[in-house]
């Protein structure tokens, strides 16, 4: 009985209700390093042609349809609204060969291409579904964000900016991606300074001991490495917000007039997740604010960004 109460309490979330959504949800496949991988997308009815593409990656152990759900269908209430398709890829086993070097799963053990994944089912929407080209965008949450990073190091030519949420880059000894030696994406990052897996300040990403993927730098370092990267100097615009819910949200903000930027938006009190008014990730993950709207949030930052 004391399980299923601590089971209820720390680990069970309902779903959240789906909500009316005017466009179509396909599956897709297609084949990238001798591998089938697969995908949902969502075009919102009326989708004009040019219309931006936005990536969201799930997190480890996931898929597509579960992230659907881990958004709150945000992003899917956000394309119908402004004009957008949406794309939900499928990790290899649940998960993604991200830029830490520790780790004993598939993807990573394998060194499986999701590099050459995500931009090959990128390239292939972009030409079915009419998207523009320099408008595709990717957001992920957790080993998801992490993803999001090497997309924006290693493939920024085809992704135009991306936020990564609960995850912050490796340090130098756990880093095992190659730049591509241009600059990067512009880069968002959303991270909670609650959060028991991914350490808002930096150290060891574990779970209880469990599920370790080695050390990052702190969320602020994080930032500053990809401005780093992008020869943005000076310091950062810093701003704050308190929302009605109490939670307090830290914007750090590094530009110079370039065609790139790096943002971080701390959420003060945040746990594992993106913060959102649908759905309420397991509390063993931490708090999940109800404010920002975070997926409204992450398409401002994609809306603001311009090919140059």
């Amino acid at each position: 009985a004391l399980a299923g109460v601590l089971f209820g309490y720390f680990i069970y979330s309902p779903a959240p209700e789906v909500p009316r959504l005017s466009g179509k949800l396909t599956e897709g496949t297609i084949q990238v390093g001798g591998l089938k991988r697969t995908y949902l997308t969502y075009v919102p009815q009326g989708l004009k042609k040019g219309a931006p593409l936005v990536v969201v990656m799930h997190g480890s152990g996931q898929d597509g349809a579960q992230m659907r759900m881990w958004t709150g269908y945000g992003f899917e209430r956000l394309a119908g609204e402004y004009g957008f398709a949406v794309a939900y890829p499928d990790g290899y086993e649940g998960y993604w060969n991200a830029c830490n070097i520790a780790g004993d799963y598939s993807a990573n053990q394998l060194n499986i291409d999701d590099v050459g994944f995500l931009t090959a089912m990128a390239d292939k929407l972009v030409a079915e579904k009419g998207a523009d080209p320099d408008r595709v965008f990717a957001v992920g949450i957790s080993r998801g964000g992490h993803m999001a990073f090497r997309s924006a190091l290693e493939a920024p030519s085809r992704f135009r900016a991306v936020a990564a949420v609960a995850a912050n880059v490796p340090v130098p000894e756990n880093f095992k991606c190659k730049p591509a030696g241009q600059g990067t994406s512009s880069v968002m990052i959303m991270n909670g300074t609650n959060d028991p897996l991914n350490p808002f300040d930096g150290g060891e990403v574990t779970f209880f001991g469990l599920l370790r993927r080695g050390k990052v730098r702190s969320s602020r370092e994080s930032g500053q490495y990809f401005a780093d990267l992008n020869h943005i100097t000076g310091p950062p615009e810093t701003s704050q917000t308190q929302m009605t819910d109490g939670t307090r949200v830290e914007q750090v903000l590094w530009r110079n007039g370039s065609k790139v930027e790096v943002e971080l938006v701390a959420i003060h009190g945040g746990g594992h997740g993106i913060p959102q008014p649908y759905w309420r990730s397991p509390r063993i993950l931490g708090p999940t604010p109800k404010e920002p709207a975070g997926p409204a949030v992450i398409w401002a930052f994609f809306a603001r960004q311009r090919p140059g």
